[in-house]
């Protein structure tokens, strides 16, 4: 009987819910992310637009359409 209630609050005690730190670890790395995927889209748009001045400038350039 002893042992049951041992295992019973042992049960009672443990935690199995995220704490803050899991969650701190979970947006930091979402963030990472994100500026990850938002310098590439930059960099990519930034090449893009300078083609567009680029054309603008000198219609009869090789790339433009």
């Amino acid at each position: 009987m002893k042992k049951l209630v041992q295992s019973a609050r042992a049960l009672r005690k443990r935690d199995d819910g995220a704490s803050a730190v899991e969650y701190g670890l979970l947006v930091a790395v979402i963030a990472v992310i994100l500026v990850v995927g938002g310098l590439a889209l930059g960099n990519a748009l930034n090449t893009r637009f300078n083609d567009t001045k680029d054309c603008v400038a000198n219609p009869t350039a090789a790339n433009c359409p």
